[in-house]
């Protein structure tokens, strides 16, 4: 018997909320990327797993949200804990792996599809292990052009915005960078859900494992605990965590002279007064 499937049973209340979590998320993860080049070596990889764990607690968060508004007709659903909580630290992993091959090796090129590939492979997986760890009476059948579409859009959308948070061009682009990884994990999440249909056993049997109001807490309090001290983290930017830029003074630049710049300047402050004297005294006897 094919199950009735529900996604909005919230209205777009779960939608947009959802949305916003995945932007959070991508808002913070991208700004610590962005920070991450303008950084020294020391302090780089700390900047990036920052950001990689701000991205995955984002779209975990955006999934599970977004499933409270889902429903099957005919059979309740409930939540393996173990497998719940595995995909979460699958998108740190794989997202993680991405954003160190942008923060390392730049946004542009080779680099930049690998890392966004990865990075989108990372949600994919993410929203995929979220879903085999639903416990019904039926069973979950996926279209598979309609899955490769949904992997298609999360890689693409992803590589999107690790070039818009690797361009380094302020706050504005950094904003841009996360309302395009909002899309990309809300984009991949309905269009897998679009992709899903469940054929029920009709048994009486009960399904087993956690119910959505048993993981409401701690998908509320423990990610969105990390991603506000994240978001204090970045607003304000300390100096004892960002580090000292990478770029380097004038006088310490390879192949230029240590202090050349600043001792042909001294040179001219201290005998330019004395040339100006000497002329003055020069003039004195003439004009009187």
């Amino acid at each position: 018997m094919q199950g009735t499937i529900d996604g909005f049973s919230y209205g777009l209340v779960t939608p947009l909320v959802a949305y916003f979590m995945a932007c959070l998320g991508g808002a913070l993860g991208l700004r610590c990327t962005t920070r991450s080049m303008l950084v020294s070596h020391t302090w780089r990889p700390g900047w990036l797993a920052l950001g990689s764990a701000a991205i995955g607690s984002g779209i975990w968060t955006m999934h599970f949200v977004a499933m409270m508004g889902f429903t099957v007709r005919g059979t309740p659903i409930h939540y393996d804990k173990a497998m719940t909580f595995a995909s979460l630290a699958v998108a740190i992993v794989m997202v993680g792996v991405g954003i160190f091959i942008v923060g390392y090796k730049g946004a542009r090129g080779t680099a930049l599809f690998t890392g966004g590939t990865i990075t989108g492979l990372g949600i994919a997986s993410m929203h995929y292990l979220g879903m085999a760890s639903m416990s019904l009476d039926g069973k979950l059948e996926y279209d598979t052009v309609t899955v490769g579409i949904s992997v298609a859009i999360a890689m693409g959308a992803a590589t999107a915005a690790l070039w818009a948070a690797g361009q380094v061009r302020g706050f504005l682009w950094s904003v841009g960078a996360s309302l395009v990884m909002g899309l990309a994990v809300s984009g991949m999440h309905y269009t897998g859900m679009a992709a899903l249909s469940v054929h029920l056993h009709g048994t009486a049997e009960p399904a087993t494992g956690e119910s959505p109001a048993a993981l409401l807490a701690p998908m509320l309090i423990g990610p969105l605990a990390f991603l506000l001290l994240a978001g204090v983290v970045v607003m304000f930017d300390p100096l004892m965590v960002m580090g000292k830029p990478t770029v380097a003074p004038v006088e310490q630049k390879p192949g230029i002279p240590a202090h050349t710049h600043v001792r042909h300047s001294a040179h001219r402050l201290r005998f330019r007064p004395r040339r100006i004297v000497e002329h003055r005294g020069s003039r004195t006897p003439q004009n009187r």
